[in-house]
């Protein structure tokens, strides 16, 4: 059952599902679901840092990119938008086929894609590993498979899409500390694959957290994420996001 949202897309494949499946259009029940406490919340915690802080082999200087897939797309862009050195968060989709790289195909659950968000960093600012220290903080459940919270489904999968083998070789060993640390209460189930094509989402879904902070899905599963960052982290957390899409019009 779909839930609520203040933007739609223009038209919708009714088999397309939103993000949040299972929550309630509105009503009785969407007072409810304000009242359920968010496991993402929940579990947050600040995570050890790496063993290592050196640059990934491999990566050069200037602007670098990662593709984080972490349930959906609009609490992990929210999360990193607000990341000092980041300079850019794009949700989009990542792990299948440019021709079925829209919302309505991707939500089958049948393309290989998964609702992924594209952070751009400066690495002369923040890490590599600093960005998957906050992955994995904040962002989401990583022992969860093929879901996040509410949403389920392989779109949904938690997965590393790396740019260099040096991003990869950095992932695997830091998910191997974490599980060697039982930093979690379950081994993680989070993936690392080379990125093959990222495709940007369309945009009424960028800077979704920011537009549209009220909305129901928003308030339970993503706000929390991104208190967590301004909690946990504070010297890495940065009030004024860093958008997707221009502001809109006053």
């Amino acid at each position: 059952m779909p839930h609520p949202r203040s933007a739609q897309p223009p038209s919708r494949s009714p088999r397309a599902r939103l993000c949040g499946t299972v929550t309630v259009l509105a009503g009785l029940a969407g007072a409810l679901l304000l009242h359920q406490p968010s496991h993402a919340a929940d579990e947050a915690r600040r995570l050890p840092p790496p063993a290592t802080d050196a640059r990934p082999a491999g990566e050069v200087r200037g602007s670098q990119s990662v593709v984080l897939a972490g349930g959906c797309f609009w609490g992990v862009q929210g999360v990193f938008e607000h990341v000092r050195g980041v300079e850019g968060a794009v949700a989009g989709y990542a792990g299948g086929a440019a021709e079925t790289a829209d919302y309505a195909t991707v939500s089958t659950g049948a393309t290989g894609h998964a609702e992924a968000v594209r952070v751009t960093y400066d690495p002369a600012q923040i890490s590599y590993w600093e960005i998957l220290r906050i992955f994995f903080s904040v962002a989401l459940d990583p022992t969860e498979v093929d879901r996040q919270g509410p949403d389920t489904g392989t779109q949904y999968r938690s997965e590393i899409f790396t740019t260099t083998p040096g991003q990869a070789e950095a992932a695997r060993a830091y998910i191997a500390q974490l599980d060697r640390a039982r930093a979690f209460g379950r081994p993680i189930a989070t993936h690392v694959a080379p990125l093959a094509g990222f495709y940007p989402a369309e945009a009424y879904h960028q800077d979704y957290l920011v537009r549209h902070p009220g909305n129901p899905y928003i308030v339970v599963n993503d706000l929390p994420k991104v208190r967590a960052l301004r909690r946990l982290f504070p010297e890495r957390y940065v009030e004024q996001p860093v958008l997707a899409l221009p502001p809109s019009p006053a």
